[in-house]
């Protein structure tokens, strides 16, 4: 017998626009009381400093304005797991973008300018619609999802970054905990491992005997940002094990050669 085909995770369209415009607030409340000087600081990310992070921030959600506009491609839609995997091959390119976008305009200006032309196009815009993007045709409610994860991962960036509390909206929190939860599974297929991130994911993955009842005989656990952070490779498997920041057990347990997902 075949084993189950895993179902893929659906994300409601309109919570996940809610999650994406509430922590796109967050994010602009928190660069308008920037004062001059945290602008310089370095944030860990090439030669970025806050300034240039911050525009990276108004881009994640311009993309979609500038791609509602346009008309819709022609199908068949990218699957959002495919998203994950291929950004590495397009940091060069958004990084040109990101330091041309942050010379030529004030962060303040950038995101009301993105807020209120979101606020215009997103509305009446359909979950199905197609969208024109990087990685080629995606559904507005996909292309959202990828934009939360962007979103979250560098309002973390900022926080370290400028020693900030900027807050994390639940629902988007639990968006981008739970996609890169997914991509590890797609990536590691399997169900010898289990992976937990509460209170939002759980996963089962990697090659091997498969688990059906009891405690699993391999458990790996993290928070949602240390789990962001792993994924992304702001963390190391090693530096998370040595901080103790993740746990892990059992002799599959071991992600190190699994991680990060995104470059």
């Amino acid at each position: 017998m075949q084993p189950a085909k895993k179902r893929l995770r659906s994300y409601d369209h309109e919570r996940t626009r809610a999650a994406l415009l509430a922590q796109f607030e967050h994010a602009r409340e928190a660069v308008r009381a920037l004062a001059p000087d945290q602008y310089t600081l370095p944030t860990g990310l090439g030669t970025w400093t806050v300034r240039e992070l911050a525009a990276h921030l108004t881009m994640a959600v311009e993309v979609v304005n500038s791609a509602l506009e346009v008309p819709e491609p022609v199908g068949p839609a990218v699957p959002l797991l495919d998203w994950p995997f291929g950004t590495a091959s397009r940091a060069s390119t958004i990084a040109d973008r990101v330091d041309a976008l942050a010379a030529a305009r004030e962060p303040e200006e950038l995101f009301t300018t993105v807020a209120e032309r979101a606020e215009r196009l997103l509305p009446g815009a359909s979950g199905d619609r197609l969208l024109v993007t990087s990685s080629g045709p995606m559904r507005l409610t996909d292309y959202l999802v990828t934009r939360i994860v962007e979103l979250v991962v560098h309002t973390d960036d900022l926080n370290r970054a400028a020693g900030l509390s900027v807050p994390f909206d639940r629902q988007a929190l639990a968006t981008a905990t739970r996609l890169l939860a997914d991509a590890l599974a797609v990536r590691a297929p399997g169900a010898s491992t289990e992976v937990r991130v509460p209170p939002y994911a759980v996963v089962q993955c990697v090659e091997g005997p498969r688990h059906t009842r009891g405690t699993p005989p391999n458990v790996v656990e993290a928070g949602p940002l240390v789990w962001l952070r792993l994924a992304t490779g702001r963390t190391t498997w090693g530096e998370a094990l040595a901080a103790a920041e993740v746990s892990a057990s059992g002799e599959r347990a071991d992600l190190s050669g699994l991680l990060p997902l995104m470059g």
